[in-house]
């Protein structure tokens, strides 16, 4: 993505972090592929989950296909510096990772569901990067917004695991975790691959399916 990147692969500590800045990035009316609001307030009968898997751009792209999915939008989380832009969190000096947000009905789509996808959507084994992509902000990470959602998410990554290491992959390296604040990205990271379908994406699953709990 930002081939201009510093290739950080250790997370800073809050001292180290970047200070940001007050203001929040301003963010554009409607998802450009499902005509929602890409900010709150949802409608109340939705839930929402991040998923982080390398490039933000790709990883988008895949959760706003599926049935259920009310809106979809990008961001970084999971770090320190308060409202970040594009450049600070490719420094490494943020914490940060490169998110999407997932806004879904329960009634239409289920976490498992969406779970189902992250795995089998990118390579959760390679710690600080995804592929080409190196860096801290294309870690493998859940980052929940509802604490009920953490025993299924860790149940999981558990059955994902043990598939893995049945094929002799693995370990795996996602961090589950909830997620304090989300900050939104530049406008023109969201819903990257519709406006650019020519544009880079480095995802890349590793072929094993994800076996679904009961």
């Amino acid at each position: 993505m930002f081939f201009g990147a510093t290739r950080r692969i250790r997370m800073p500590d809050a001292s180290e972090a970047l200070p940001g800045r007050a203001d929040p990035m301003p963010v554009s009316g409607r998802h450009a592929v499902l005509g929602a609001p890409l900010a709150p307030p949802y409608p109340d009968r939705l839930a929402i989950v991040h998923f982080g898997m390398g490039c933000f751009w790709g990883a988008e792209r895949l959760f706003w296909s599926q049935p259920g999915v009310f809106t979809t939008a990008v961001g970084y989380g999971g770090g320190y510096t308060p409202n970040p832009t594009y450049r600070e969190v490719c420094s490494g000096l943020t914490g940060h990772n490169e998110l999407v947000r997932v806004v879904y009905d329960p009634e239409q789509i289920d976490l498992e569901a969406l779970l189902k996808v992250f795995w089998e959507g990118h390579d959760p084994t390679q710690g600080m990067r995804q592929g080409n992509d190196v860096g801290t902000q294309y870690r493998s990470g859940i980052y929940l917004n509802d604490s009920a959602h953490r025993p299924l998410a860790e149940a999981s990554r558990q059955r994902f695991e043990a598939a893995l290491r049945r094929v002799g992959q693995g370990p795996i390296t996602t961090e589950i975790v909830a997620l304090n604040d989300f900050y939104f990205a530049e406008d023109y990271h969201q819903q990257y691959l519709e406006k650019n379908p020519g544009g880079y994406c480095g995802l890349g699953g590793l072929g094993i399916g994800y076996p679904a709990g009961a």
